[in-house]
């Protein structure tokens, strides 16, 4: 018994450590993609700075050339009229083109400079959008071997008889959550969180401004930031709504689906058109959660790849059966030849197989797509 003990204790010393050395590595990602985002941000202000020089430095370029071209006109003349004109004025004329011309040589000079070094600092930027992209993936790797080895290995010995059941379970579990949680941080960070960076570049321009161009010029930058301002709180509150929509527990699943489906509406400019049979009716929590989700999954599969202008979801309850058709006008795609997982199908079809129900997907190329599900009502 005690040698049984032993080795328990032994697992349990192996597995602690083996999480200690996950965590760590994960911090240790984590902060490589900060930086990486960081040294990002600083490139991007000195990119959107660079710009503006470069195309200042056009303007005056352009200036220059047109000032060289008259002076030389001038030293043709005084060339062509010698005798009319002073030693003095013939050397005037000479030194100003001259001097012009230098000007300009060394201007251009510094404008290839300028845009040599833009273009080095965007190829840099693409490299760490790359780096920081692959840093997010390691960490939803690790993430599912850490909550492997914490969750699923406690109780390891008692679970041995059904380990292989338990181990896929667990695995389609973690992967759910951690494609939800993937699906958040991508959503987070191309949308509130660009958007914040973007407000903190512009903040330093304002200042900028008010140094050398004035209060009136850096109030107007100001109400591009003001704009910026309110579309981050746009997206914040468009991604809390996705994550659970509040009013589903208080409104009921149809009245909550019409206010979602107009918030898509307006926020995609693609017309969604509702068509329920039965407005007032209420299901269980769990039905009403996983109808709104198989409907929202639909239609956010038909905007990110049907390339379509309407979208029609129709709800139909009879015969103690709920009917979810999600119909697009867009390009369509071959059934036979497409994955499902390629369209964000599978995962619609796993959540309605969880509820006993039946899912149709028919599609013609350059006409469109219909999802058809029917799911038993969970009062």
């Amino acid at each position: 018994m005690s040698k049984v003990l032993e080795q328990d204790q032994a697992l349990n010393r192996i597995i602690e450590e083996m999480v200690k050395v996950v965590s760590n590595s994960k911090e240790e990602i984590f902060d490589l993609g900060e930086n990486a985002r960081k040294e990002q941000q600083e490139l991007a202000k000195e990119v959107l700075q660079i710009r503006k020089d470069v195309s200042k430095m056009i303007d005056e370029n352009d200036q220059l050339e047109r000032r060289l071209k008259l002076a030389r006109q001038r030293l043709t003349e005084v060339s062509r009229n010698f005798s009319k004109y002073s030693e003095e004025q013939v050397q005037k004329a000479y030194n100003d083109t001259h001097e012009l011309q230098t000007k300009l040589v060394v201007q251009r000079q510094q404008e290839v400079g300028l845009i040599k070094r833009r273009d080095e600092l965007e190829h840099r930027i693409r490299g760490l959008d790359e780096n920081i992209e692959r840093t997010e993936n390691l960490i939803g790797k690790v993430n599912v071997v850490l909550n492997y080895l914490v969750n699923d290995f406690q109780n390891v010995n008692e679970a041995i008889s059904s380990a292989k059941e338990k181990y896929e379970f667990g695995l389609q579990i973690i992967d759910a959550q951690e494609e939800e949680r993937r699906k958040l941080s991508r959503e987070i960070h191309d949308g509130p969180a660009q958007m914040l960076a973007n407000v903190m570049i512009r903040s330093d321009i304002v200042q900028k401004t008010i140094r050398e161009r004035g209060v009136d010029e850096a109030l107007k930058e100001m109400k591009d930031v003001k704009e910026m301002v309110r579309g981050a709180l746009y997206e914040v509150r468009r991604i809390i709504y996705d994550l659970r929509p509040m009013a589903l527990d208080d409104l009921g699943l149809v009245p909550t689906l019409r206010k979602y489906l107009s918030t898509i509406e307006e926020y995609h400019n693609i017309k969604v058109e509702f068509k329920p049979n039965k407005d007032g009716d209420r299901y269980s929590q769990k039905f009403e959660a996983a109808a709104f989700r198989l409907v929202q999954e639909g239609v956010q599969n038909a905007i990110k790849h049907a390339n379509t202008s309407l979208i029609q979801v129709r709800f139909e309850q009879a015969y103690n059966k709920l009917n979810i058709h999600i119909v697009d006008y867009g390009k369509g795609f071959n059934v036979d030849e497409k994955k499902e997982d390629s369209f964000g199908l599978t995962g619609m079809r796993e959540r309605v197989e969880m509820l006993n129900g039946q899912m149709d997907i028919k599609s013609t190329e350059g006409k469109g797509t219909k999802v058809s599900i029917s799911l038993p009502i969970m009062y």
